[in-house]
């Protein structure tokens, strides 16, 4: 495509299919920018005139090469990634091929097309291990990899670093220079959202959702959607010329700025379906050696039967241990303004889609719950004839 029979700006989002991604290709239809969404998977809801679908595998050279055939991509949303959660995270070799091989697949595809500007989308993980933070900043160093509970945190890492070494090398198409920056989000929310909260809402239908841990003062953040793709679109405006590239080469924190218990952050959503918040309170010493077992069970025994773990060694730090950052950087930087939701919104699309407490579903839920307890209490046994395990908090 000739950009001078076509004004209109272009920009490419990997991981386009997914919940996120789709939202920010929606975004910037709107306002008149021609999107294409790459990705192994379509979206679940229809696709708006004027936004291209192309299928394809991050972790294919190939495929990435062909989503910038005949078009003058001017920036390009690197979202797709691997392992974020759940049993996702035990699988190291694709999350190895998509979270770095396909960073290196994007970079190389960036540099040989011409594409002047990157945004990646990274995380908070690559700073936080399981350690306290509190108004933690862009000056803390990256968290040394040997030390990371999990290898989507370890390989986000990586490929943030990629990202961000990249910025200024020299395109091979046109003059000029590739300008890279790169988002670490909280944990995301928001209607429709599908990695987290059906899983959440999963456990306090079935009864599993009967206790907290870790210490009730414990702090962490979350950042709706909305306020997500307001960030990456500044990121992308601070990445040109006339905005001096302030965000050229750089990293921000991204989140709602507002720090909240993680379980009291649910609370709304558990009462809002008709449920009891949950009274019990145990010690994240216990949550974290059960999510270990959990994570053994699977490795001795996916391959028979590919469960859920209920929870993992990440998602009990990320959970239950304070972490929150400062976002001064982001709004003097990228006119960054994280704008007020609560989970309101998430709660009636949950109602409009089935959800939510009734009657004859109580009796059902007390045997789950009875049999939850009954492996919860055989895990604490189990707990006592192993060594203990040292959290390093």
């Amino acid at each position: 495509m000739d950009s001078q029979r076509s004004p209109k700006e272009t920009v490419l989002i990997t991981g386009g299919g997914g919940y996120f991604g789709f939202r920010l290709g929606c975004a910037l239809n709107q306002k008149g920018v021609c999107v294409i969404l790459f990705d192994i998977n379509r979206p679940a809801q229809p696709i708006p005139e004027g936004i291209k679908f192309i299928h394809g595998d991050i972790r294919c050279l190939s495929d990435v090469e062909k989503a910038f055939q005949d078009v003058d991509v001017t920036c390009v949303f690197h979202i797709a990634s691997y392992g974020m959660s759940g049993r996702e995270q035990l699988n190291r070799n694709l999350i190895q091929e998509v979270n770095v091989g396909g960073t290196d697949n994007i970079l190389q595809a960036c540099r040989r097309s011409g594409v002047p500007r990157l945004v990646f989308t990274s995380t908070f993980n690559v700073i936080f291990g399981g350690q306290v933070i509190r108004n933690g900043d862009e000056s803390l160093p990256y968290l040394p990899l040997y030390l990371h509970p999990d290898h989507y945190s370890r390989t986000k890492s990586i490929a943030e670093k990629k990202v961000l070494e990249a910025n200024g090398i020299a395109l091979e198409r046109c003059d000029g220079v590739l300008r890279t920056c790169a988002l670490r989000p909280a944990g995301i929310y928001g209607p429709g959202e599908q990695r987290h909260l059906p899983r959440i809402v999963s456990y306090i239908e079935r009864g599993l959702f009967k206790f907290v841990y870790g210490d009730p003062e414990s702090l962490v953040e979350f950042v709706h959607v909305d306020n997500l793709v307001q960030a990456h679109i500044l990121a992308s405006e601070a990445l040109k010329v006339d905005k001096g590239y302030i965000a050229s080469g750089k990293p921000y924190f991204i989140s709602d700025g507002r720090p909240v218990n993680n379980f009291e952050f649910f609370r709304p959503l558990v009462e809002g379906l008709g449920y009891t918040f949950p009274s019990i309170h145990l010690p994240l010493t216990l949550i974290y050696s059960i999510a270990f077992l959990a994570e053994m069970a699977y490795f001795l025994l996916g391959w028979l039967y590919n469960f859920q773990p209920f929870l993992t060694r990440t998602e009990v730090y990320k959970t239950g241990v304070t972490h929150y950052f400062s976002l001064e950087k982001a709004k003097k930087e990228l006119g960054y303004e994280p704008q007020p939701f609560d989970l309101q919104e998430v709660v009636e699309w949950f109602k409009a889609h089935g959800h939510g407490r009734t009657p004859e579903s109580q009796d059902c839920r007390l045997l789950v719950w009875s049999g939850g307890l009954l492996v919860l209490l055989l895990a604490i046994v189990i707990l006592t004839w192993l060594p203990s395990v040292s959290l390093s908090l």
